[in-house]
């Protein structure tokens, strides 16, 4: 048998045993991540040897580029105005300022720790790690003890900050010599990757939400294949706009906004069932997919990145991930949330909860894909570290710290019944909802 074949049987044994016992892991410190990460290492070039970059590059990059694609389609049509309600505030500020301050920090304290790389590399680094991840973290953001609006703040903040930090890795890409992207000159990859992406993405989005809701209510289209037409939707923008030289990250992401808003335009009190869209599993499909690819990404990641990764360890590279996790998340957090009301328990809840995931895995992978670049290496290693201690520390820790932070809301509520967290912004209770925690975990 073959290696590929013998990947393959791994890969297809280890999804089916998890498959077995997810139920039981849910509540474990034992996440989906750490598995398939912990499997991915056994079977690359530091285990059995089963999968390695060199061989298997055009698989790897076409299985972890399909995953990122659908957890930004999705993750942008998970956004619900209930999301934005219980969490706006909260998730404005993470995403306005807490997200360029996190990018910023990132980039400043890369510079004294990771000698040898330039400018743009210290930057595009900071703009890798920024993206959170709920996934890395399910309980934090499930937990029915921490109060709604934390739930959802991070549940909106991690839906959306991938796609708002891709711009800044496109045209700090596009601004180190030698990349690919480089070759177009920053003005290029600024109208092909930003706006003319963007462009696809509203235009591929909207009108398949359109003809979608259209035929819906006409009856013309099957449950089944409600949910395959989304899967086309998101392939069709991301490869449109890869067409045009363009990112199809970027389109997939604008696409499932346009897509969303299309879709679920109001509908005539009284109208049949099956044209009432809100809620009834149209993107269930693409969700479950993009779990899927996504935890065999993580498989592909502790293969060909973290592997090899952990073989050159260097006391810099540790340190570096240290601090990612903590001061370049939490002050950053801090500093945006400061006059909020939040109390200082609260801060620290959300500045922790900034599991680094499948975003980073992404470009990490992209970018060791740039060998020819010096840093890339280095940087490579860098964010293995970083987000194989963030599968680690905040796998370990969500069931843990949700349950104490949840206690401390309880006892702190009675004592003060006026609490920040405890009062949205249209005041509705924290315990109106539970479901909101749920929508785009996997974002």
């Amino acid at each position: 048998m073959s290696d590929s074949a013998w990947t393959g049987a791994a890969v297809a044994a280890v999804t089916a045993g998890y498959a077995l016992i997810s139920g039981r892991l849910t509540m474990t410190a034992v996440s989906t991540p750490m598995v398939f990460t912990g499997v991915g290492v056994a079977i690359g070039p530091a285990g059995l040897g089963l999968l390695d970059l060199e061989s298997d590059a055009g698989p790897v990059l076409t299985l972890v580029e399909a995953a990122l694609t659908l957890v930004l389609f999705t993750g942008a049509t998970s956004i619900r105005r209930r999301d934005l309600r219980l969490g706006g505030f909260l998730a404005g500020r993470l995403l306005g300022i807490g997200l360029p301050l996190t990018i910023g920090a990132g980039w400043l304290l890369a510079w004294p720790l990771l000698p040898g790389l330039t400018l743009w590399e210290l930057a595009l680094l900071g703009a890798v790690l920024a993206p959170t991840d709920a996934a890395l973290g399910k309980t934090a953001v499930s937990d029915p003890r921490v109060p709604t609006m934390v739930r959802g703040g991070l549940n909106v903040e991690s839906g959306l900050n991938d796609g708002m930090a891709l711009p800044f890795y496109v045209l700090f890409l596009a601004a180190l010599p030698g990349t690919t992207a480089a070759e177009e000159g920053a003005d290029g990859v600024f109208w092909r990757a930003l706006v003319l992406s963007s462009a696809w993405g509203m235009a591929v989005g909207g009108l398949g939400g359109w003809l979608l809701r259209r035929c819906g209510e006409r009856g013309w289209v099957s449950r089944d294949w409600r949910q395959t037409f989304v899967l086309a939707v998101a392939v069709g923008a991301y490869t449109l706009a890869a067409a045009t030289e363009g990112s199809g990250f970027i389109a997939a992401w604008v696409a499932g906004f346009a897509f969303d808003v299309s879709l679920r335009r109001a509908v005539p009190a009284g109208a049949p069932a099956h044209t009432r869209t809100a809620d009834d599993g149209t993107v269930d499909l693409a969700g479950h997919l993009a779990e899927l690819l996504a935890s065999l990404s993580f498989l592909v990641f502790g293969a060909v990145l973290l592997g090899p990764a952990l073989e050159g360890l260097d006391w810099r590279i540790i340190a570096y991930a240290v601090l990612s996790l903590t001061m370049i998340r939490m002050l950053p957090v801090a500093l945006c949330l400061a006059g909020s009301g939040l109390a200082l328990p609260t801060v620290f809840y959300i500045g922790w909860f900034g599991p680094r995931g499948l975003a980073s895995v992404v470009f990490g992978l992209l970018l060791v894909e740039e060998q020819h670049v010096p840093g890339m290496e280095l940087l490579g290693r860098v964010i293995a570290v970083t987000v194989a201690l963030s599968i680690l520390l905040h796998g370990m820790s969500a069931v843990a710290l949700a349950k104490r932070y949840g206690a401390w809301y309880r006892k702190a509520a009675e004592r003060r019944p006026g609490l920040r967290e405890g009062v949205p912004e249209d005041g509705e209770a924290t315990h109106s909802s539970t479901s909101t925690a749920r929508q785009g975990d996997d974002g």
